[in-house]
């Protein structure tokens, strides 16, 4: 029976990008699309007030990616917190995506902040760690294209670091077998992240914008984060 997935997006697309990627949702419907597990999707965009109908449920909740700070005190982010809460404590299964993965972190009792370290952009790597069940294919090492400047600054006291790197220590981290969260975005392709590069270049400063770009050559293991994504949802503890 395919696995029941809820897109809880916190954003729209610049108005330049949607022709050709429509959303964040439909960038993750397409990166589970390939994987093996078989899925099906609803998107509510929580940013705009939608949320699944009460007493609907699902497999697991997936927090996208977002231009706003977890940290912040938007209305939308309130209410969102209170929503996740409200899962988390029900025993749901919830998966963080950049805004996601730190508003994950910082409702269930970590920090989340801006990043000393700056903006990062582009290709990034990971050392592993770890290791569970549902991380399969394995990996010797995490590349994932990136976009953020805010990070996971203190993690939750019950949770378990499996992706870090000097740039940023708490790169991907669950929490038994509820929660499970990346820093970077196994959801973009190259030509997104490039694009997202060009509008931000003058923030990003032309030495960070080179070789962020420059970095594009190389390839990600956004799919097999997918897998492991979908692995995770459908991984029963025995």
């Amino acid at each position: 029976m395919p696995l029941r997935i809820c897109i809880l997006e916190t954003d729209v697309l610049r108005p330049e990008l949607v022709d050709q990627y429509q959303s964040y949702g439909r960038m993750f419907e397409r990166l589970f699309a390939r994987q093996p597990i078989e899925a099906w999707f609803v998107i509510h965009n929580v940013m705009q007030g939608d949320y699944p109908a009460e007493g609907e449920r699902f497999d697991a909740y997936l927090v996208t990616g977002s231009k706003a700070d977890s940290f912040g005190s938007d209305p939308w982010i309130q209410t969102l917190k209170v929503y996740l809460l409200g899962l988390y404590e029900r025993g749901e299964k919830l998966l963080g995506v950049c805004f996601g993965h730190q508003l994950l972190a910082l409702l269930l009792g970590g920090q989340s902040e801006r990043a000393a370290q700056g903006w990062g952009v582009g290709i990034h790597h990971y050392r592993l760690g770890n290791e569970a069940a549902w991380m399969t294919p394995a990996l010797e090492n995490l590349t994932l294209l990136i976009s953020h400047q805010d990070q996971v600054t203190r993690l939750p006291e019950n949770a378990t670091v499996i992706a870090s790197s000097e740039f940023c220590p708490f790169a991907a981290y669950h929490i038994n077998d509820q929660v499970l969260c990346f820093q970077g975005h196994p959801e973009f392709i190259h030509d997104y992240s490039r694009a997202l590069m060009d509008i931000r270049q003058e923030s990003l400063g032309a030495a960070l914008y080179d070789r962020a770009v420059t970095s594009l050559v190389e390839d990600h293991h956004g799919s097999i984060v997918g897998e492991w994504m979908m692995r995770f949802v459908a991984h029963k503890t025995v």
